[in-house]
C-alpha cells in the first residue's frame, strides 16, 4: 500500500473546523476505516459544541515492513504542544548573574566629524629602551575613524626618531606615506605656534606636569589646533583642585579637549586588566601612590579618547581593576567577550559605564513578572467569565423587573375591577363598561399596585404620603392638560 500523506477533512454542519490526520508508516485498510471514523467524531464534536478537536495518528514504526500495532491516536484541542501552562517559556536572565543580557549587539559609536588634515604627537620617541611606533600605529590604524593626511613626530632628536620609526613595519602598514618629523627647539619643549601651522589635531603625553598642559591650552588657544588630547602619566602627584583649575584653561570655544589620567606606566600587554573610570579632580578621580597602568593601554586610550566623540570635552582618571568582583571588572570582561571593539568598550564606558548596569540590575528585581502564554489565556478565559457573569446578573434584573412588572398590573387591573365594581353599585358609573373605566383610571391603578406589591414584599412604604403626594402630581398633571387644551382651543378660535 501506498503511504499516506497528510489528509484534510471538513465537518459538513454549520460551523465547521478542519482535522488534521497524519499517519507515518504503511496502513491498511482498517486503518484507513479507523482514520475517517476519527474525522467523523471531531466533525460531530464540532457540530455539537462549537468546538474544533486537532486529531493526529503517530507510529513507532521505523521502516515500511514493521508492524503497525503500535499506533497511537491523540486528540488534543490544543495542538501537539499541549496545553499553555506546559509550555516552557524563556525567563529573561539576571543581569547581575549572566551580564550578556544587560549588553546589547554592539553597534557603530558616534566620532567626531573632523578627523582629517595633520594630526601632531609630541612627548614620544624619547627613549633608547622602547620605539613608542604603538601610537603612531593607533593614529594611522585602517580600521580607526582617522583619516589624517599627515602625522607629525615633534621629537627631542630628529635622526634618533627616524631610526626608531622608519621600519619595515611602518613601510608596510603605509605609516611612511603619512609620517613627517619636527625637531624640538630643546629637549622637552612643546612646538612653537609656527611649528603648530596647519596642524588641525594634537596628542601630547606630559607625564605629570601641570604647567605643561596650560602652555598646551595656551598654545591650542593661539592656533588652528581644532581637537587636543593629552596623557598625564604618573598623577599621584596632581592634586584634586590643581586637576580642576588645569581642567577649566582647557575649555574654549571651538576648541575640544580630553585629558587622560593614569598611574606610574609599565611595559604590559594593552586591555590586559580591565579598568574604572572617574571624572579627573573628583574622589573617585585621583590616582593613590604607587597605582600603575599599562604603557600600551594609556595610549589606546589617548588616542580613542581623541576619535571619540563621548570623549570630546572629558578630563578622566583609569585606574586598573584587579577585583574579579568589582562591578567595573565584570562589565569589561563582559563587554569584551560580547564581541565589542576596544572603541565601543571604551564609549561604553565612559557613555553608560557602572552605574548604568547596576541600576538595570536594580531594575530586573523590580519589574513585573513576563505574562506568559498561558497567562495571556487565563487573562482571556478570566474576562471572558467576567462578562458572562455581567450578563447573568443582568439578565436576572431583568427577569425580576419583568416580574415586578407583570405582578404589578395584575394587582392593579384587580384594584381598578373593585372599584368599579363599587362605584357600579352605589350608582356612580353608569355610562362606562368596565374595561373603560380602567383605562381612565390605570395611574391610580398602578400607583395602588405598586403600593401593594410593596407592602407584600416587605418593602418600606408610607401610604399615607405617598397617596397624598401622587394626587398632588395628578392635580398638576390635569391642570397643565387643562392649560393646554385651553391654549389650543384660543387658537382654534383665534383661526375662525
Amino acid at each position: 500500500p501506498a503511504s499516506v500523506h497528510p489528509s484534510l477533512f471538513l465537518s459538513s454542519t454549520l460551523r465547521f473546523s478542519p482535522t488534521i490526520l497524519i499517519m507515518k508508516g504503511p496502513i491498511s485498510r482498517v486503518q484507513v476505516g479507523i482514520a475517517a471514523s476519527v474525522a467523523s467524531l471531531a466533525a460531530i464534536s464540532t457540530s455539537c459544541n462549537a468546538f474544533a478537536p486537532s486529531a493526529f495518528i503517530a507510529t513507532t514504526a521505523a521502516t515500511r515492513g514493521q508492524s503497525s500495532s503500535s499506533t497511537e491516536l491523540f486528540i488534543s484541542s490544543w495542538g501537539i504542544n499541549g496545553p499553555p501552562h506546559r509550555r516552557k517559556t524563556e525567563e529573561e536572565p539576571n543581569p547581575a548573574e549572566k551580564i550578556q543580557a544587560y549588553l546589547k549587539a554592539p553597534e557603530p559609536v558616534a566620532a567626531r566629524d573632523n578627523l582629517d588634515g595633520r594630526v601632531l604627537v609630541s612627548g614620544y620617541v624619547q627613549s633608547k629602551e622602547r620605539t613608542d611606533q604603538f601610537v603612531f600605529d593607533m593614529l594611522n590604524h585602517e580600521e580607526a575613524a582617522f583619516n589624517f593626511d599627515a602625522i607629525v613626530a615633534f621629537v627631542d632628536d630628529e635622526k634618533f626618531a627616524k631610526k626608531r620609526l622608519l621600519s619595515r613595519h611602518a613601510r608596510y602598514t603605509g605609516l611612511l606615506d603619512k609620517l613627517e618629523f619636527l625637531e624640538a627647539s630643546e629637549p622637552g619643549a612643546l612646538p612653537t605656534e609656527l611649528q603648530l601651522a596647519g596642524v588641525k589635531h594634537w596628542v601630547a603625553s606630559v607625564g605629570n606636569d601641570l604647567e605643561a598642559v596650560k602652555k598646551i591650552s595656551d598654545l591650542v588657544r593661539a592656533t588652528d589646533v581644532e581637537n587636543v588630547s593629552i596623557l598625564l602619566t604618573d598623577a599621584s602627584s596632581v592634586a584634586a583642585d590643581a586637576a580642576q583649575e588645569v581642567v577649566a584653561s582647557l575649555k574654549m570655544e571651538g576648541k575640544s579637549f580630553t585629558v587622560i589620567s593614569v598611574g606610574e606606566l609599565k611595559d604590559t600587554p594593552e586591555g590586559s586588566v580591565p579598568y574604572s573610570i572617574a571624572d579627573m579632580g573628583t574622589t573617585n578621580g585621583t590616582v593613590a601612590e604607587g597605582e600603575t597602568f599599562s604603557r600600551d593601554e594609556s595610549i589606546r586610550l589617548v588616542t580613542e579618547c581623541l576619535g571619540l566623540e563621548s570623549g570630546r570635552d572629558q578630563a578622566l582618571t583609569f585606574k586598573e581593576c584587579s577585583d574579579v568582583n568589582a562591578t567595573e571588572f565584570k562589565l569589561v570582561k563582559g563587554l569584551r567577550e560580547g564581541g565589542y571593539t576596544r572603541p565601543q568598550e571604551i564609549d561604553h564606558m565612559i557613555t553608560k559605564g557602572p552605574v548604568a548596569y547596576i541600576e538595570a540590575c536594580a531594575n530586573w528585581t523590580t519589574k513585573a513578572p513576563k505574562r506568559t502564554q498561558f497567562d495571556e489565556w487565563m487573562k482571556g478565559e478570566e474576562e471572558k467569565l467576567k462578562v458572562e457573569s455581567e450578563q447573568a446578573v443582568q439578565r436576572k434584573d431583568e427577569e425580576k423587573e419583568a416580574a415586578r412588572k407583570g405582578e404589578t398590573e395584575d394587582i392593579a387591573r384587580e384594584w381598578a375591577k373593585r372599584d368599579f365594581f363599587r362605584k357600579g353599585m352605589s350608582g356612580e358609573i353608569s355610562d362606562m363598561t368596565e374595561e373603560e373605566y380602567i383605562e381612565s383610571i390605570w395611574d391610580r391603578a398602578m400607583f395602588e399596585g405598586d403600593l401593594r406589591w410593596r407592602q407584600l414584599n416587605g418593602k418600606e412604604t408610607n401610604e399615607e404620603q405617598e397617596l397624598e403626594d401622587f394626587k398632588s402630581k395628578q392635580d398638576k398633571k390635569k391642570k397643565a392638560m387643562l392649560e393646554r387644551a385651553k391654549a389650543s382651543l384660543a387658537e382654534l378660535l383665534d383661526d375662525e
